[in-house]
C-alpha cells in the first residue's frame, strides 16, 4: 500500500482502504469513549492530515472540532472533503502553536506525538497550556514492541530512510510515556496496548483479523506486539 507524503517529502499515513477506513473509525470509537461527549465541549486535533479523524468526530458527537496541520496542501483537501457546521480545519505548526485564547475540553490525535519526541516535553507543555481546567489528552502512538515499528523505528537507518521517516521521529513504549506525562504532572494517566488491524489488511481478512486483535489485546505479553498504544491523560 502507498503512503501519503506531505509536502516535505515525508510518509504520514497510508493511502485509502477498506482496511484503513475501519480501522480510523474504530479508533475515533475509542477515542469517543474517553469523552464526556458534550455538544458544548471544544476538541483540538493536532496533526489531522487530510482530515478524517476530525471529520468522524464531528459526525459521531456534535462536539465543535478544529483539525490543524503544518501542511498546507493537507488542510487544503480536508477542506474540500469534509464539511460540517461544527467542524473546522487550520494550518498550524505545533512547535510554535498560535490559538489565542482559546481553550480545548480535548486535544486529540492519531501517530502524532511520535513526530515531536525530541521536543516531547515542550509539546506536554504547550498541550497543558491550551488545555481547559481537567481537559484531557487522548492520542494513539506507535508502539515500539510492536515487531514492525521496532524494525523502521530502532534498528538500521536504512530501515527509516526506506520508510521516509522525519528525523525526530520515534515510537513509544508505555513506560517511557507514562514516565513522561508524570514529569509534567498530568493526571489520570492510561496507557493500553490496542490494535492488530492493519491499514492494508484486505478485504476478506479484515473480520477475522478484528476478532483475533481482540483477544490479543487481553492476552498478556502478546498484547505488547499490538500496533499502537492509546494513551489519556487529564490536565
Amino acid at each position: 500500500m502507498g503512503s501519503i507524503k506531505d509536502d516535505r517529502g515525508y510518509n504520514q499515513g497510508f493511502r485509502q482502504s477498506k482496511a484503513l477506513e475501519i480501522r480510523t473509525e474504530r479508533r475515533c470509537d475509542y477515542v469517543i469513549q474517553q469523552m464526556d461527549k458534550s455538544e458544548s465541549a471544544f476538541v483540538l486535533e493536532i496533526g489531522c492530515g487530510t482530515g478524517e479523524m476530525s471529520s468522524i468526530l464531528a459526525r459521531k458527537t456534535s462536539m465543535e472540532v478544529l483539525g490543524t496541520d503544518l501542511c498546507v496542501p493537507f488542510i487544503e483537501e480536508a477542506k474540500r472533503q469534509y464539511q460540517l457546521p461544527n467542524l473546522q480545519y487550520r494550518v498550524l505548526d505545533f512547535h510554535h502553536p498560535d490559538l489565542g485564547e482559546q481553550k480545548f475540553d480535548y486535544i486529540v490525535g492519531n501517530g502524532i506525538l511520535h513526530h515531536l519526541h525530541n521536543n516531547l516535553d515542550q509539546t506536554l507543555q504547550n498541550l497543558k497550556a491550551l488545555l481547559k481546567e481537567d481537559g484531557k489528552i487522548i492520542f494513539l502512538e506507535p508502539n515500539i514492541y510492536n515487531p514492525y515499528c521496532f524494525l523502521i523505528f530502532n534498528t538500521l537507518p536504512v530501515f527509516r530512510k526506506m520508510a521516509n521517516l522525519e528525523p525526530d521521529e520515534m515510537a513509544f513504549s508505555d513506560s517511557f510515556i507514562t514516565k513522561a506525562l508524570r514529569k509534567h504532572n498530568y493526571r489520570e494517566i492510561k496507557v493500553e496496548y490496542k490494535d492488530f488491524l492493519l491499514p492494508n489488511t484486505p478485504d476478506f481478512l479484515i473480520n477475522p483479523s478484528i476478532s483475533v486483535g481482540a483477544v490479543l489485546e487481553k492476552t498478556p505479553i502478546l498484547k505488547m506486539i499490538s500496533q499502537s498504544i492509546f494513551i489519556s491523560a487529564k490536565k
